[in-house]
Protein backbone atom coordinates (compact mmCIF):
# COMPACT_ATOMS: atom_id res chain seq x y z
CA UNK A 1 0.00 0.00 0.00
CA UNK A 2 2.65 2.43 0.84
CA UNK A 3 4.17 1.75 -2.59
CA UNK A 4 1.14 2.65 -4.25
CA UNK A 5 0.76 5.98 -2.62
CA UNK A 6 4.89 6.99 -3.29
CA UNK A 7 4.63 5.66 -6.95
CA UNK A 8 0.62 8.14 -6.97
CA UNK A 9 3.14 10.83 -6.02
CA UNK A 10 6.05 10.58 -7.87
CA UNK A 11 3.43 10.22 -10.87
CA UNK A 12 1.60 13.17 -10.12
CA UNK A 13 4.60 15.01 -9.98
CA UNK A 14 6.17 13.78 -13.03
CA UNK A 15 2.45 15.07 -14.81
CA UNK A 16 2.82 18.36 -13.53
CA UNK A 17 6.26 18.88 -14.68
CA UNK A 18 4.96 17.25 -18.27
CA UNK A 19 2.67 19.77 -18.49
CA UNK A 20 4.38 23.10 -17.42
CA UNK A 21 6.99 21.81 -19.74
CA UNK A 22 4.09 21.12 -22.53
CA UNK A 23 2.34 24.51 -21.77
CA UNK A 24 5.94 26.53 -21.93
CA UNK A 25 6.60 25.44 -25.41
CA UNK A 26 2.84 26.21 -26.57
CA UNK A 27 3.29 30.13 -25.35
CA UNK A 28 6.50 30.05 -27.58
CA UNK A 29 5.19 28.36 -30.50
CA UNK A 30 1.98 30.64 -29.64
CA UNK A 31 4.34 34.32 -29.76
CA UNK A 32 6.72 32.42 -32.73
CA UNK A 33 3.16 32.13 -34.49
CA UNK A 34 2.01 35.51 -33.79
CA UNK A 35 5.19 37.08 -35.26
CA UNK A 36 5.39 35.00 -38.10
CA UNK A 37 1.83 36.17 -38.86
CA UNK A 38 2.03 39.63 -38.29
CA UNK A 39 4.93 40.04 -40.22
CA UNK A 40 2.89 37.99 -43.38
CA UNK A 41 -0.03 40.35 -42.98
CA UNK A 42 1.44 43.52 -41.69
CA UNK A 43 -1.03 42.90 -38.62
CA UNK A 44 0.54 43.69 -35.36
CA UNK A 45 0.82 40.31 -33.27
CA UNK A 46 -0.04 42.40 -29.65
CA UNK A 47 -3.03 44.03 -30.53
CA UNK A 48 -5.02 41.71 -28.51
CA UNK A 49 -2.71 41.71 -25.88
CA UNK A 50 -3.22 45.47 -25.99
CA UNK A 51 -6.42 45.44 -25.47
CA UNK A 52 -6.74 43.22 -22.54
CA UNK A 53 -4.46 45.73 -20.82
CA UNK A 54 -6.63 48.38 -21.35
CA UNK A 55 -10.11 46.87 -20.12
CA UNK A 56 -7.99 45.47 -17.07
CA UNK A 57 -6.91 49.21 -17.26
CA UNK A 58 -10.99 50.20 -17.05
CA UNK A 59 -11.66 47.51 -14.56
CA UNK A 60 -9.23 49.22 -11.74
CA UNK A 61 -10.19 52.40 -12.71
CA UNK A 62 -13.51 51.12 -11.62
CA UNK A 63 -12.37 49.62 -8.72
CA UNK A 64 -10.01 52.17 -7.30
CA UNK A 65 -12.38 55.39 -7.70
CA UNK A 66 -13.57 55.28 -4.08
CA UNK A 67 -9.60 55.68 -3.63
CA UNK A 68 -10.73 59.49 -4.01
CA UNK A 69 -12.41 60.32 -1.13
CA UNK A 70 -9.55 59.57 1.02
CA UNK A 71 -7.11 61.40 -1.63
CA UNK A 72 -6.53 64.79 0.70
CA UNK A 73 -6.24 62.53 3.72
CA UNK A 74 -3.43 60.45 1.67
CA UNK A 75 -1.57 63.71 0.84
CA UNK A 76 -1.06 64.80 4.28
CA UNK A 77 0.08 61.27 5.60
CA UNK A 78 2.75 60.53 3.16
CA UNK A 79 5.36 58.76 5.16
CA UNK A 80 7.46 57.18 2.28
CA UNK A 81 5.55 58.00 -0.47
CA UNK A 82 6.08 62.18 -1.04
CA UNK A 83 4.23 63.32 -3.75
CA UNK A 84 7.18 64.40 -6.09
CA UNK A 85 8.41 60.70 -5.61
CA UNK A 86 4.65 59.06 -6.11
CA UNK A 87 4.81 60.92 -9.21
CA UNK A 88 8.17 59.56 -10.74
CA UNK A 89 7.37 56.25 -9.21
CA UNK A 90 4.52 56.17 -11.34
CA UNK A 91 5.80 57.67 -14.73
CA UNK A 92 9.02 55.27 -14.82
CA UNK A 93 6.42 51.96 -13.94
CA UNK A 94 4.29 52.45 -17.06
CA UNK A 95 1.03 53.63 -14.62
CA UNK A 96 -0.87 50.50 -16.49
CA UNK A 97 -3.36 51.56 -13.97
CA UNK A 98 -4.08 54.92 -15.41
CA UNK A 99 -3.27 56.28 -11.32
CA UNK A 100 -2.94 59.92 -10.55
CA UNK A 101 -0.75 61.08 -7.83
CA UNK A 102 -3.53 62.02 -6.21
CA UNK A 103 -5.46 58.05 -6.32
CA UNK A 104 -2.54 56.28 -5.46
CA UNK A 105 -2.47 58.45 -1.72
CA UNK A 106 -6.00 57.46 -1.57
CA UNK A 107 -5.74 54.08 -2.23
CA UNK A 108 -3.04 54.03 0.30
CA UNK A 109 -5.22 55.57 2.77
CA UNK A 110 -8.13 53.29 1.82
CA UNK A 111 -6.44 49.72 2.11
CA UNK A 112 -5.09 50.91 5.35
CA UNK A 113 -8.72 51.45 6.46
CA UNK A 114 -9.83 48.14 5.17
CA UNK A 115 -6.91 46.67 6.61
CA UNK A 116 -7.89 48.47 10.21
CA UNK A 117 -11.72 47.03 9.46
CA UNK A 118 -10.11 43.35 8.72
CA UNK A 119 -8.14 43.36 11.87
CA UNK A 120 -10.71 44.44 14.41
CA UNK A 121 -13.15 41.60 12.51
CA UNK A 122 -10.69 38.85 13.40
CA UNK A 123 -10.06 40.49 16.63
CA UNK A 124 -13.72 40.09 17.26
CA UNK A 125 -13.86 36.72 16.21
CA UNK A 126 -11.22 35.77 18.76
CA UNK A 127 -9.05 34.04 16.25
CA UNK A 128 -5.06 33.09 17.64
CA UNK A 129 -2.83 36.43 17.49
CA UNK A 130 -5.16 38.86 16.03
CA UNK A 131 -4.71 41.92 18.67
CA UNK A 132 -1.59 41.71 16.23
CA UNK A 133 -3.57 41.89 13.19
CA UNK A 134 -5.22 44.97 14.17
CA UNK A 135 -1.77 47.05 14.24
CA UNK A 136 -0.21 44.98 11.32
CA UNK A 137 -2.92 44.64 8.57
CA UNK A 138 -3.47 48.96 8.44
CA UNK A 139 0.48 48.77 8.20
CA UNK A 140 0.20 46.29 5.65
CA UNK A 141 -2.52 47.89 3.55
CA UNK A 142 -0.63 51.34 3.83
CA UNK A 143 2.85 49.95 2.28
CA UNK A 144 1.05 47.50 0.08
CA UNK A 145 0.73 50.03 -2.85
CA UNK A 146 4.53 51.41 -2.38
CA UNK A 147 5.97 48.25 -2.33
CA UNK A 148 4.06 47.10 -5.35
CA UNK A 149 4.64 50.16 -7.68
CA UNK A 150 8.20 50.54 -6.67
CA UNK A 151 8.60 46.29 -7.89
CA UNK A 152 6.81 47.76 -10.90
CA UNK A 153 9.04 49.96 -11.60
CA UNK A 154 11.94 47.21 -10.96
CA UNK A 155 10.79 44.91 -13.28
CA UNK A 156 9.78 47.55 -16.32
CA UNK A 157 13.46 48.69 -16.17
CA UNK A 158 14.43 45.30 -16.35
CA UNK A 159 12.51 44.51 -18.82
CA UNK A 160 13.60 47.38 -20.61
CA UNK A 161 17.41 46.38 -20.57
CA UNK A 162 16.57 42.68 -21.54
CA UNK A 163 14.92 43.89 -24.72
CA UNK A 164 17.22 46.73 -26.01
CA UNK A 165 19.93 45.01 -27.82
CA UNK A 166 17.94 42.79 -29.85
CA UNK A 167 15.94 46.71 -30.74
CA UNK A 168 18.93 48.06 -31.08
CA UNK A 169 20.09 45.14 -34.26
CA UNK A 170 17.00 45.46 -35.47
CA UNK A 171 16.76 49.55 -35.87
CA UNK A 172 20.34 49.76 -37.15
CA UNK A 173 19.56 47.01 -39.99
CA UNK A 174 16.76 48.72 -41.19
CA UNK A 175 18.32 51.88 -41.03
CA UNK A 176 21.19 50.66 -43.14
CA UNK A 177 18.94 49.68 -45.56
CA UNK A 178 18.28 53.07 -46.51
CA UNK A 179 14.84 53.46 -43.71
CA UNK A 180 14.25 56.74 -42.11
CA UNK A 181 14.65 56.59 -38.32
CA UNK A 182 10.71 57.10 -37.40
CA UNK A 183 9.56 54.79 -39.87
CA UNK A 184 12.17 52.10 -38.71
CA UNK A 185 11.12 52.30 -35.41
CA UNK A 186 7.11 52.46 -36.53
CA UNK A 187 7.83 49.19 -38.31
CA UNK A 188 10.21 47.44 -35.84
CA UNK A 189 8.08 48.25 -32.40
CA UNK A 190 5.78 45.80 -33.95
CA UNK A 191 7.71 43.17 -32.73
CA UNK A 192 8.45 43.81 -29.41
CA UNK A 193 6.05 43.80 -26.12
CA UNK A 194 6.55 45.27 -23.19
CA UNK A 195 8.09 48.40 -22.03
CA UNK A 196 10.07 49.09 -24.47
CA UNK A 197 7.15 49.09 -27.29
CA UNK A 198 5.47 51.37 -24.76
CA UNK A 199 8.14 54.04 -24.80
CA UNK A 200 9.09 54.31 -28.27
CA UNK A 201 4.96 54.47 -29.57
CA UNK A 202 4.75 57.14 -27.17
CA UNK A 203 7.84 58.90 -28.51
CA UNK A 204 6.12 58.41 -32.49
CA UNK A 205 2.97 59.74 -31.21
CA UNK A 206 4.64 62.91 -29.69
CA UNK A 207 6.13 63.50 -33.10
CA UNK A 208 3.19 63.05 -35.05
CA UNK A 209 1.85 65.62 -32.42
CA UNK A 210 4.43 68.26 -33.49
CA UNK A 211 6.86 67.73 -29.96
CA UNK A 212 10.20 68.82 -31.03
CA UNK A 213 12.35 65.50 -31.49
CA UNK A 214 14.80 67.28 -29.25
CA UNK A 215 11.73 67.48 -26.42
CA UNK A 216 10.80 63.87 -26.97
CA UNK A 217 13.97 62.46 -26.29
CA UNK A 218 13.99 64.14 -22.93
CA UNK A 219 10.49 62.85 -22.43
CA UNK A 220 12.09 59.36 -22.65
CA UNK A 221 14.92 60.37 -20.48
CA UNK A 222 12.33 61.48 -17.31
CA UNK A 223 10.22 58.21 -17.94
CA UNK A 224 12.82 55.90 -17.25
CA UNK A 225 16.01 55.13 -14.95
CA UNK A 226 17.74 52.37 -16.77
CA UNK A 227 21.27 53.41 -17.48
CA UNK A 228 21.43 51.75 -20.81
CA UNK A 229 18.47 53.34 -22.34
CA UNK A 230 19.34 56.41 -20.98
CA UNK A 231 22.70 56.06 -22.56
CA UNK A 232 21.14 55.42 -25.72
CA UNK A 233 19.46 58.53 -25.62
CA UNK A 234 21.29 60.59 -25.05
CA UNK A 235 23.90 59.15 -27.79
CA UNK A 236 20.71 60.07 -30.19
CA UNK A 237 20.82 63.48 -28.73
CA UNK A 238 24.31 63.88 -29.33
CA UNK A 239 24.19 62.56 -32.60
CA UNK A 240 21.33 64.84 -33.47
CA UNK A 241 23.49 67.92 -32.80
CA UNK A 242 26.72 66.54 -34.53
CA UNK A 243 25.11 65.21 -37.24
CA UNK A 244 26.57 61.40 -36.48
CA UNK A 245 24.68 58.79 -38.58
CA UNK A 246 21.77 56.95 -36.73
CA UNK A 247 22.51 53.72 -37.83
CA UNK A 248 25.93 53.48 -36.46
CA UNK A 249 24.73 55.11 -33.29
CA UNK A 250 22.97 52.08 -32.73
CA UNK A 251 25.38 49.65 -34.20
CA UNK A 252 27.73 50.61 -31.37
CA UNK A 253 25.10 50.73 -28.85
CA UNK A 254 24.06 47.39 -29.06
CA UNK A 255 27.87 45.99 -29.31
CA UNK A 256 28.53 47.77 -26.02
CA UNK A 257 25.23 46.76 -24.07
CA UNK A 258 25.94 43.13 -25.21
CA UNK A 259 29.89 44.04 -23.74
CA UNK A 260 28.58 45.55 -20.71
CA UNK A 261 26.07 42.26 -20.13
CA UNK A 262 28.96 39.43 -20.58
CA UNK A 263 30.78 41.44 -17.96
CA UNK A 264 27.99 42.01 -15.21
CA UNK A 265 27.40 38.30 -15.53
CA UNK A 266 30.87 37.62 -15.20
CA UNK A 267 30.73 39.75 -12.30
CA UNK A 268 27.69 38.06 -10.83
CA UNK A 269 28.96 34.73 -11.22
CA UNK A 270 32.64 35.89 -9.34
CA UNK A 271 30.02 37.14 -6.45
CA UNK A 272 28.05 33.78 -6.27
CA UNK A 273 31.22 32.32 -5.63
CA UNK A 274 31.94 32.88 -1.94
CA UNK A 275 28.13 33.09 -1.44
CA UNK A 276 27.89 29.04 -2.36
CA UNK A 277 31.56 28.73 0.17
CA UNK A 278 29.68 30.37 2.96
CA UNK A 279 26.55 27.90 2.25
CA UNK A 280 28.72 24.99 2.29
CA UNK A 281 30.84 25.93 5.08
CA UNK A 282 28.09 26.91 7.77
CA UNK A 283 25.32 24.72 6.42
CA UNK A 284 26.48 21.48 4.21
CA UNK A 285 29.74 20.66 6.26
CA UNK A 286 28.08 20.80 9.48
CA UNK A 287 25.51 18.73 8.65
CA UNK A 288 27.39 16.22 7.34
CA UNK A 289 29.64 16.24 9.63
CA UNK A 290 26.22 15.60 11.85
CA UNK A 291 25.23 12.73 9.86
CA UNK A 292 28.17 10.97 9.92
CA UNK A 293 28.96 11.33 13.79
CA UNK A 294 25.54 10.43 14.49
CA UNK A 295 25.58 6.91 12.62
CA UNK A 296 29.01 6.28 14.28
CA UNK A 297 27.16 6.66 16.95
CA UNK A 298 24.10 4.48 16.66
CA UNK A 299 26.61 2.00 15.15
CA UNK A 300 28.43 1.69 18.41
CA UNK A 301 25.41 1.75 20.17
CA UNK A 302 23.00 -0.67 18.28
CA UNK A 303 25.56 -1.82 15.77
CA UNK A 304 27.22 -5.55 15.43
CA UNK A 305 30.21 -4.88 17.75
CA UNK A 306 28.30 -2.21 19.89
CA UNK A 307 29.01 -1.55 23.59
CA UNK A 308 26.29 -2.87 24.54
CA UNK A 309 27.24 -6.64 23.37
CA UNK A 310 30.40 -5.95 26.33
CA UNK A 311 27.86 -6.21 28.85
Amino acid sequence: MDALIILCIVLFWFLVLLGLRNWSVYIKEKRELLLHISDVTMVDAFEKKEKKRKQRAGLIDKTTKFADEFADLGQRINFFSVNQDVADWLKKSGNRYELTVARFQGLKMMLMTVGFFHGMFFFFLGLPLSQFGIVLTPLLGYFLPIIVIRQQVKQRQQALRMDLPDFLDTVSTSLQAGVSLDQALREVIRFFDGPLREEFTRFIQEIDLGVQREQAYRNLLERNSNQEFQQLIKSLLQGMKLGVPVASTFKLQAEDMRQLREEQVKELAAKASPKVTLVTTFIVAPVSILMIAGLMILNLLYGENSMMNLF
